[in-house]
């Protein structure tokens, strides 16, 4: 039975990819989940699979290297997903130290942690060991509006203290790839949607504060670009490039859906009237007349577009899932699990929301 160590599994992305895991492979694979339960981490993503046999959770935080290395010691693992990290730009803004420590210290503890539990001693590695390094599309910097698309030859040119972080980490990977020839993947995926994710980013934001009546705050113009990719496409990506991508490489995981922030809330008020029944008293407020034109994000990156063609090419895979499709999806999935949201946004979240809105 191969063994997974999943970092940040109980966060959005990492909580769908468990789940997908478990869906693919059952009881074939066994997977220890260490999640700090910051804001962002929440148990109840993965309710469903917390008494699975095979399926262990560690609340420890990254940053804790003495911990990482006795995790290592304690459980024979195969595979490492990192996904750990701080991932909201606005914080990043707001506090970069944390930032620096999680997603780059936290990335260090990651890789001295494997390489000691996976380093024969001539300096080889242990044989099926393998650690993916999950990343952004963010580290690439901005793209001009009229063309041209982030490849994994793309020199990196960060611009917020949360891609400036995601890219050392980055490096860091990079590096122990090179100097030792540490097992290792990179992926830099473009901007994921779907079930799960905080309701602090874009998507679920607008969704939750349109079902409320709420104000919908669009940075700048809301003409910024941005190349979604379905969580599920995302999860899928990430398997198939541990499982069929070349060691000490690099892929790109996009969508192919380029949109503009104000295009992907139009595209959401419409599926929610098209979802919502008629008889529903919130489908009357649910228009356009909600959209609120706020001061523009500090250093807010113009365009993104990522071209997955090198992981279609070497590895096979490709997203399965069309934009308005996944909207419908992750729109259908809120209405299903309206608990969640209002046990996610209540509190600190609320807290940070008035703090970061309130003044635009």
């Amino acid at each position: 039975m191969r063994t997974y160590l999943v970092t940040g599994g109980a966060g959005f992305i990492g909580s769908n990819y468990i789940h997908y895991m478990f869906d693919k492979y059952g009881d074939d694979i066994r997977i220890i989940n260490v999640d700090a339960l910051t804001y962002a981490g929440n148990l109840e993503n993965l309710k469903d699979i917390e008494d699975k046999p095979n399926y262990t959770f560690i609340k420890a935080d990254i940053c804790d290297g003495k911990k990482m290395m006795e995790i290592f010691k304690e459980y024979d693992i195969d595979r490492v997903v990192h996904f750990a990290a701080e991932s909201h730009v606005d914080r990043s803004i707001a506090d970069p130290d944390v930032f620096i420590k999680t997603n780059v210290l936290g990335t260090l503890n990651m890789l001295n942690a494997a390489k000691a539990a996976w380093e024969n001693e001539d300096g080889t590695f242990k044989e099926g060991k393998k650690f993916l390094h999950v990343s952004t599309d963010e580290v690439y910097g901005s793209l001009d509006e009229d063309g041209g698309y982030f490849y994994e030859t793309t020199p990196y040119d960060p611009h917020s203290p949360y891609s400036a972080s995601k890219a050392s980490s980055d490096f860091l990977v990079k590096s122990y790839m090179d100097t030792y020839g540490f097992p290792a993947n990179i992926t830099n995926c473009s901007n994921n949607y779907g079930p799960y994710q905080f309701p602090e980013k874009l998507i679920p934001l607008m969704i939750n504060n349109a079902l409320q009546g709420k104000k919908l705050p669009v940075y700048g113009d809301g003409k910024n670009v941005r190349d979604w990719l379905y969580v599920a496409d995302h999860a899928k990506g990430i398997d198939m490039v541990q499982e069929h991508g070349k060691l000490y490489e690099t892929y790109n995981i996009g969508g192919h859906n380029e949109k503009q922030n104000i295009e992907i809330i139009h595209t959401i008020l419409e599926c929610l009237r098209e979802e919502l029944p008629d008889d529903d008293p919130r489908k009357a407020h649910i228009n356009e007349d909600l959209i609120t034109y706020v001061t523009d994000r500090k250093g807010h990156d113009r365009r993104y577009a990522i071209a997955p063609d090198k992981i279609k090419a070497e590895v096979g895979w490709e997203p399965d899932t069309m934009f308005k499709d996944g909207i419908k999806k992750t729109i259908k999935w809120y209405f299903e699990n309206e608990d969640w949201m209002k046990n996610v946004t209540s509190g600190d979240y609320q807290a940070y929301y008035e703090n970061m809105y309130k003044d635009r």
